[in-house]
């Protein structure tokens, strides 16, 4: 696979005010199939106009020591998304941002006249109450939750679901999400892809590290 520079890996994709992107962030150690898949059920059932995805330098609710470089999951995720709409940054190491709410907030100063919405799958959602400023994230950008395994049912039942549950879009008119003043989210029900980076790492299918 080939090296990324810092500077390629860090670069702030193309955009013009009025589209529409979806931001997906996540470590991706390494990156599969199913980030794929919900890039695709989004930008579809959304009418997004891109999808980006947020490489983190690191995980605040994870242990980061035998994390692989920025530049090698950059470049796996590239390779694996294979579509012109959805692009692969690692933005936030240059802009020293550590958690969600300051990337957005980062990225609606910097992108004016771009509508995002936050994409995540059910799984991330179960656990959504715990993120730093969460409640604020749902101020700022719609979300749209995509169905994952195991978590079909469980993430609806989440604390920050019940919470939220007064601005929850029906899944039938989730196309209206981007044009919708947050707080709004959805619920996205697809054919489910079972992968996940814990059980890619887990059976010696993951990143090396360096």
């Amino acid at each position: 696979m080939p090296e990324l520079s810092p500077a390629d890996a860090r670069r702030l994709p193309a955009f013009a005010p009025g589209m529409t992107i979806g931001l997906f962030g996540g470590s991706f150690n390494p990156p599969h199939e199913g980030h794929r898949h919900a890039s695709l059920v989004a930008l579809t059932r959304l009418g997004l106009d891109r999808v980006w995805w947020l490489v983190t330098p690191g995980n605040p609710l994870k242990d980061n020591r035998a994390l692989p470089s920025l530049e090698l999951r950059v470049a796996a995720a590239r390779r694996l998304a294979g579509h012109p709409r959805i692009e692969v940054t690692g933005i936030e190491a240059d802009i020293h941002t550590r958690y969600t709410y300051d990337t957005i907030a980062w990225l609606q100063r910097r992108c004016p006249g771009v509508t995002f919405v936050w994409i995540m799958g059910a799984d991330n959602l179960a656990g959504f109450h715990r993120w730093q400023q969460w409640q604020a994230i749902a101020s700022r950008v719609a979300i749209a939750v995509v169905a994952r395994p195991g978590a079909t049912t469980k993430g609806p039942l989440a604390k920050a679901a019940r919470v939220l549950a007064a601005y929850r879009v029906p899944e039938h008119q989730a196309a209206t999400l981007k044009y919708r003043r947050p707080p709004a989210w959805t619920f996205l029900h697809a054919p489910l892809d079972a992968n996940s980076s814990t059980a890619l790492r887990a059976s010696g299918r993951g990143l090396p590290i360096r």
